[in-house]
C-alpha cells in the first residue's frame, strides 16, 4: 500500500489532511506521517489516529520513508523541502503556487527529471470537469476574468508571511492574483491554450490597507498571438462575485463550475472535480494516466506571478474611496464589483477607464513561456 505523508499539517494542511483520512479509510493508501514546525492538534474531519508527528521534515523522510509526499507549507520555502523529497526517494504533490521564480520552476523541473519522481502541483481546480468541458469547446477570443471577493483585516494576521513582500530576504506571493485568486488566473491560461504564450504583462496594483501587497489586483497579459487576457480581482468588495472566466460567448463560473457554453440559454452546474492526490496515485499506479497539473503546465503562472512579485509596491487607494464593510473589520472600495466586471468586459485597465485613484499601468515583458 502506498505510504503518503503530509509536511504542513497545520493551517490550510487540514484540508489535505481530510483528503488522507479519506483515502486511508477507503483503504487506498496508509498514512506514514504528519509534519508541521508547531504542534497540530487533531480534528474531527481527519483525527488519523496513531500516525507519527515530526516537526523536523528531513526527520519525517528519513523515518516514515513515504512512498508520496504533500507540501503545503508556504511558498518561499517550497523549492528546498522538494529538493529534499526527491532525495529521499519519494513522489511529491506540491501545493500552489509551487516557486517563486522561472529559475526555481526550472531547477525544480530538473530535480523531479533527475530524480525520476512524479510530481503534481496543486492546482486543484485543474481537475474540474467543467474546465475539460470549456476546453474541449475550445472557445476563441480574448479572454477576461473577474472576482469580487471580501478578506478583513485579520486576514492579513493569518500566517507571519500574509501580506508580505519578503520574508527572510526571499519574495513572498500573497498578492490577490497570486494567492487567493490564483486558480482563476491559473485556469484562465489552460483555457487559452497551449499556443498562447504571454509576452507582455499591463498591471495595475492596489492595496486598501497598511499591507506590503496588493489586495486589488488588474493584469492584462498579451500572448505571441495577440490575445489578450485582461484579469480583474480584488478583496476588498462590499459584494461577492465569486468568479468568471469569459472568452466568447463562453462562461465558466469556477469557484462553483457553472458552466455556460456558447447557444446555451443559462448556466449548468458540472459536476465532478478530479482529486490532484488521487489523480497522482493513479499515474503511479497506471502512467497512461495523465497527470492533471504537471509542473510544465504551471510554467506560464510561475512567469506571470515573478513578473507581478518583481513589479514596484502597490498604489495605495485612499480613504476618500473607501467605506467600512457592512460587517466591519476593515474597509472596501465603493463600487469596486462594478469595475472589475468592467475591467475584464472591455479590456481597459483602470487608469485607462478614467477612475479617480487609478494610477499609470506598469508595463513588462514576461518572456513568452509556453503553457503545457
Amino acid at each position: 500500500m502506498t505510504r503518503v505523508a503530509l509536511i504542513g499539517a497545520g493551517g490550510h494542511g487540514l484540508s489535505h489532511r481530510r483528503v488522507l483520512q479519506r483515502l486511508a479509510g477507503e483503504g487506498r493508501i496508509e498514512v506514514a506521517g504528519l509534519g508541521d514546525r508547531q504542534p497540530v492538534p487533531a480534528h474531527p474531519d481527519a483525527p488519523l489516529d496513531g500516525v507519527p508527528f515530526f516537526t523536523d521534515h528531513v526527520e519525517l523522510l528519513s523515518v516514515a520513508r513515504p512512498d508520496v509526499v504533500v507540501i503545503c507549507t508556504p511558498p518561499h520555502t517550497h523549492l528546498a523541502i522538494a529538493l529534499d523529497v526527491f532525495a529521499a526517494g519519494a513522489d511529491l504533490l506540491l501545493e500552489k503556487p509551487p516557486v517563486m521564480s522561472l529559475a526555481e520552476h526550472e531547477k525544480l523541473a530538473e530535480a523531479a527529471a533527475s530524480s525520476g519522481r512524479i510530481l503534481q502541483i496543486g492546482f486543484q481546480a485543474l481537475g474540474s470537469v467543467a474546465l475539460a468541458e470549456l476546453c474541449a469547446a475550445a472557445p476563441a477570443g480574448d479572454l477576461g476574468v473577474t472576482g469580487a471577493w471580501w478578506r478583513p483585516d485579520t486576514y492579513y494576521e493569518r500566517a507571519p508571511w500574509a501580506g508580505k513582500r519578503l520574508v527572510d530576504g526571499r519574495p513572498v506571493l500573497d498578492g490577490a492574483l497570486v494567492n487567493p485568486f490564483a486558480h482563476a488566473l491559473m485556469q484562465a491560461l489552460v483555457i487559452a491554450g497551449d499556443e498562447f504564450r504571454p509576452v507582455t504583462m499591463e498591471l495595475e496594483r492596489y492595496r486598501t490597507r497598511a499591507i506590503e501587497t496588493d489586495d486589488t489586483t488588474f493584469v492584462r497579459l498579451t500572448g505571441a498571438d495577440g490575445r489578450r487576457i485582461t484579469v480583474a480581482v480584488t478583496l476588498a468588495s462590499p459584494v461577492f462575485i465569486a468568479g468568471e472566466i469569459r472568452v466568447g460567448e463562453a462562461v465558466l463560473e469556477y469557484p462553483t463550475d457553472r458552466l455556460r457554453l456558447p447557444g446555451e440559454p443559462g448556466f449548468r452546474h458540472v459536476p465532478g472535480r478530479i482529486g490532484l492526490l488521487e489523480n497522482l496515485l493513479d499515474h503511479r499506479r497506471d502512467p497512461a494516466t495523465p497527470l492533471l497539473a504537471p509542473l510544465g503546465r504551471t510554467a506560464g503562472f510561475t512567469a506571470v506571478a515573478e513578473a507581478i512579485v518583481a513589479s514596484p509596491v502597490p498604489e495605495e487607494i485612499g480613504p476618500r474611496w473607501l467605506t467600512p464593510h457592512p460587517d466591519g473589520g476593515g474597509s472596501v472600495v465603493a463600487g469596486i464589483d462594478s469595475l472589475v466586471r468592467e475591467v475584464a468586459d472591455t479590456g481597459r485597465l483602470p487608469s485607462e477607464a478614467g477612475v479617480p485613484w487609478a494610477r499609470p499601468v506598469h508595463r513588462v515583458p514576461i518572456g513568452g513561456v509556453p503553457v503545457r
